[in-house]
């Protein structure tokens, strides 16, 4: 066994079991740092891919902004919701059919899955290539994917001032 191939086997343990905690925990805290530990051992099986710059973006994006904003979300919204209905029997058995179905599915894919052997380039400017791709080819989607998350930004604002505008007024 490889040093690279035992640091797998640590980050995808972290990632599948941080993952179920996340499913599992009753504590909406709880499951973001979950959340947390399994976008970052995400980012290191990225590194050991040699996608450094996919890597920085995971953990800058996912770990850091969006995990921030849901906490920020969750510590600033009342939720207190003490009913927790508990699902019907046939739902929990369907439910567990379908992952019983999916794992077996997963597995047969898996297992005939033919792999090719071919050597492949790695450590050769991946953000370079990145930013070249981004900036000559897809420069109109990413223009509009700018414009997508400036609206959505501007209508969250607006959201926001119009309930602090009707809390003032009660």
């Amino acid at each position: 066994m490889s040093g690279e191939y035992i640091v797998f086997l640590f980050l995808s343990l972290v990632a599948v079991s941080s993952g179920t905690l996340m499913l599992i925990s009753k504590k909406v805290m709880h499951m973001m740092v979950a959340l947390i530990f399994t976008f970052i051992s995400i980012s290191g099986i990225y590194i050991l891919l040699s996608a450094e710059f996919i890597a920085a973006v995971q953990v800058m994006v996912y770990s850091g902004a969006v995990a921030i904003i849901m906490i920020f979300g969750i510590m600033l919204t009342n939720h207190h919701d003490s009913s927790r209905n508990k699902a019907p029997l046939i739902r929990r058995l369907l439910v567990g059919i379908s992952i019983i179905l999916f794992s077996i599915s997963m597995y047969v894919g898996i297992s005939h899955l033919k792999i090719s052997l071919a050597e492949v380039a790695l450590h050769e400017n991946n953000t370079e290539k990145i930013g070249i791709a981004l900036f000559s080819d897809y420069v109109i989607p990413f223009e509009i994917a700018s414009l997508v998350l400036l609206v959505a930004l501007v209508g969250a604002i607006v959201i926001a001032k119009n309930d602090n505008v009707e809390g003032g007024n009660q």
